[in-house]
């Protein structure tokens, strides 16, 4: 089984000049386009995987650190710390 090539073919395209433009007020020729759906994934064998603890951890990790700048800053501005 052969496939139709995705670019159109340049000798049979009408208005397109030699050096593979096309006249002005002209439509260039689209290319053909392949879409679908992609093979099904296999599911997971755990309901939680190591990528969503790693990205909890991470959150969680992130989240502490913003807290714990929050709370040094606050006590900055109020005179708790020098």
């Amino acid at each position: 089984m052969t496939a139709i090539p995705p670019d159109p073919e340049p000798a049979q395209t009408p208005d397109l000049e030699s050096g593979g433009g096309v006249t002005p007020g002209a439509t260039p020729p689209d290319s053909d386009q392949m879409s679908g759906v992609g093979p099904a994934l296999p599911r997971p064998k755990h309901r939680i995987t190591p990528g969503s603890v790693t990205t909890i951890a991470l959150v969680v990790i992130f989240a502490l650190v913003f807290l714990a700048i929050a709370v040094g800053v606050v006590l900055n501005m109020t005179g708790v710390w020098g």
